[in-house]
């Protein structure tokens, strides 16, 4: 699994340092469009490509490097455009609609998911996941012929790539919630890896109880999507830091609190706040002009890769050792990260206002 971790995020931090000019030319919906059919093509074809053998193995392998490396591409441009279909003051609220369908489609997916194995095999669930890049497909390529009909705004294409280094340097506030937001899948790796073994070694649970937790988490997010979405915060980045502190806290006390009910409510808080700083980043990202609203959101992608692999490959050494200290960890670093950053930036001067970007793919900054 770390492997497989691995092969699907690496192609996220390939692309994301080096292929800046790769991944802009795909910053249209018609483009995207063809991304997703080629996905599902490839999704379709590895029950027929597969066997239960080595060779299997490698060709599985195979077909998740190849999904990961159009995701890299396909993932950040489809964020880009996204504020594109709303005017300015409305990208806050378009943002967290987006969140929201993709934590429910999270939630309903590994729902399915489990109904589906009562009937099919595991290599056939990749069918329904081809099905599912089809209909995505088909959905991007209406809303590039129809999109200004139905929305009144149509995703204008990146023309121009930025640099990063250049950018971030100007936005440092920009380029230290993207730091912090990099190891916060510490959380998301301690609660995925760890969860369940500490639920058998600390409580005797069976596979319900992580049912009934998981499910927390979702209902958290469920409940926090719809209230940042509406939220105009006066300090984006206090927001960000001080959400994923309380992540990195209630993440800690999952380690050391006795009862199962308490290990609910602290899942049901990290599901919380996870969206409310999603969502207040995204929005703050989606505000730049095109060219470098769709580097920071690769950027953004790097960072939370780069930190997903670290979590799923060093905390199961790490659960071996003391699940309970697992989640101590990984909650007390995003924390004390958090906070640090929070007290740096308020000695950090903000850049001055800037004139509303235009969606014309130009190379002017946005301000705060």
């Amino acid at each position: 699994m770390g492997l497989v971790a691995v092969l699907e995020s690496a192609p996220y931090v390939v692309l994301g340092t080096l292929g800046r000019r790769a991944v802009a030319r795909f910053s249209s919906c018609r483009a995207l469009a063809w991304l997703d059919a080629v996905r599902a093509a490839v999704a379709v074809a590895l029950p027929f490509l597969w066997t239960p053998d080595s060779r299997g193995t490698c060709v599985l392998f195979v077909g998740v490097l190849l999904l990961g490396v159009l995701s890299a591409v396909f993932d950040p441009n489809l964020e880009a455009l996204v504020p594109a279909l709303a005017d300015r003051e409305h990208v806050q609220q378009v943002t967290g609609l987006f969140d929201l369908t993709g934590r429910i489609a999270l939630i309903t997916g590994r729902a399915s998911a489990g109904l589906l194995l009562l009937v099919f095999s595991k290599i056939e669930l990749f069918v329904f996941n081809g099905v599912a890049f089809a209909v995505s497909a088909v959905a991007l390529g209406l809303l590039s012929r129809y999109g200004s009909v139905v929305t009144g705004r149509r995703p204008v294409a990146v023309k121009s790539s930025v640099r990063a280094q250049p950018l971030l340097r100007a936005h440092p506030h920009v380029g230290l919630a993207i730091g912090v937001y990099g190891l916060v899948p510490l959380c998301s790796a301690a609660t995925t890896v760890g969860m369940p073994v500490l639920l058998v070694t600390r409580y005797g649970a069976e596979a319900g109880v992580y049912g009934l937790v998981t499910a927390a988490v979702g209902v958290g997010a469920l409940v926090g999507n719809p209230l940042v979405g509406n939220w105009r915060p006066t300090s984006w980045l206090a927001v960000c830091c001080y959400a994923w502190a309380v992540d990195g806290v209630a993440t800690a006390c999952m380690g050391l609190v006795g009862r199962v009910s308490a290990l609910g409510l602290l899942s049901a808080l990290t599901g919380l706040v996870a969206p409310v700083a999603a969502v207040t980043l995204r929005a703050r990202l989606g505000r730049f002009p095109p060219a470098e609203r769709l580097r920071l959101m690769a950027v953004e992608h790097t960072a939370t890769r780069l930190g997903s692999m670290a979590g799923i490959l060093l905390l199961p050494l790490l659960i071996g050792v003391s699940p309970r200290g697992s989640f101590v960890a990984a909650g007390a670093t995003v924390t004390a990260l958090a906070i640090g950053v929070r007290a740096l930036s308020t000695r950090i001067p903000r850049p001055g206002p800037a004139p509303a970007p235009a969606e014309s793919g130009g190379t002017a900054v946005a301000g705060y």
